[in-house]
């Protein structure tokens, strides 16, 4: 078994600029998904293929009373948004977490968590990120997300786009190709001055790249 690419996630500072933007670059409208309780995030889905979706995050003005950071760096984007990171889908993840888990700690607690849809709906799924201590491999490397018995999120979505690849850059790729066998990731490694990704979606408006700062 695989893990592969789940969704990409675009943080933005604000959700309705950041909808517009990529409305513009992609020829495509995001759909309102839900907000996230406790995290001070609301977020939007477009569809990205089978199975696989592109997050705008933003902050939630109901929310009003939340204090802290919000995840994915969003209180420090920039402009309309920007490429933040990615998650890979992993069915029976804290089966897969104590498997690769022997001896090292790779991946940390599994983490229940849900959301309600604008119709109401209950989605629940359940997290976990690399507990790596090296910034570099966490600038480029995925969370992992496990559905379970709740409908793929990319089923809410409207229109026609595609993730046609999804390429990690890394300076010294031979250190990180161990890491990426081991999380079972399908994603290409090249070599560059910085760590980052970069996505390529076929969409409306042609193909259109993505990549983090």
């Amino acid at each position: 078994m695989s893990s592969p690419v789940d969704h990409l996630i675009f943080a933005t500072p604000d959700l309705q600029e950041g909808i517009d933007y990529l409305q513009d670059l992609l020829g495509l409208r995001a759909v309102i998904g839900g907000a996230h309780p406790g995290l001070g995030t609301r977020n939007a889905l477009l569809p990205l293929g089978q199975a696989c979706y592109l997050e705008v995050i933003g902050p939630d003005s109901e929310q009003s009373d939340f204090a802290g950071n919000r995840p994915f760096g969003i209180d420090d984007v920039q402009g309309c948004g920007q490429l933040a990171c990615w998650a890979a889908r992993r069915e029976g993840l804290a089966a897969f977490k104590d498997s690769i888990n022997a001896g090292v700690s790779i991946l940390g607690d599994v983490i229940p968590m849900s959301r309600q849809t604008p119709t109401g709906e209950l989605l629940e799924w359940q997290m976990s990120f690399l507990g790596i201590a090296d910034s570099n491999m966490l600038t480029v490397l995925p969370f992992f997300i496990d559905w379970d018995v709740t409908p793929h999120p990319s089923t809410q979505c409207r229109g026609q786009a595609l993730l046609k690849s999804l390429e990690i850059e890394y300076p010294q790729p031979q250190s990180i190709l161990p890491l990426i066998d081991a999380l079972e990731l399908e994603v290409a490694v090249t070599s560059s001055d910085k760590p980052g990704f970069s996505a390529l979606i076929g969409c409306p408006n042609g193909d259109v790249e993505l990549r983090t700062p």
